[in-house]
């Protein structure tokens, strides 16, 4: 299940700043939107649960790009490895991303 943010990124088409643009908040029932104060009309929850499947795709994407970037190396290695042998690093890139593969 997507989190709340996620959802509303999702809505709004872009990054949102949850610090002052939307308000989240948990008392222990579930996050909810407690301030709104983007020019975009507030999201019904019916608008926020059609976006489940796209907020829990961006999730789980996110998550398989940190795990592709903890496996690729430091990029001045990887730039080593691209001088010394660059078919050799695209399969071994390529290993990565099978491995981690995103929706």
């Amino acid at each position: 299940m997507a989190q709340l943010s996620s959802k509303i990124k999702q809505y709004v088409g872009s990054e949102v700043d949850f610090q002052s643009d939307v308000i989240l908040q948990d008392d222990g029932q579930g996050a909810y939107i407690k301030e709104w104060n983007l020019d975009t009309p507030k999201p019904t929850q019916a608008q926020l649960d059609a976006l489940e499947t796209a907020a829990d795709d961006e999730e789980y994407n996110n998550s398989q790009i940190q795990k592709r970037i903890a496996e690729y190396g430091q990029w001045k290695d990887q730039l080593d490895e691209i001088y010394t042998d660059i078919d050799a690093w695209k399969t071994r890139i390529a290993g990565i991303k099978t491995k981690y593969p995103k929706r």
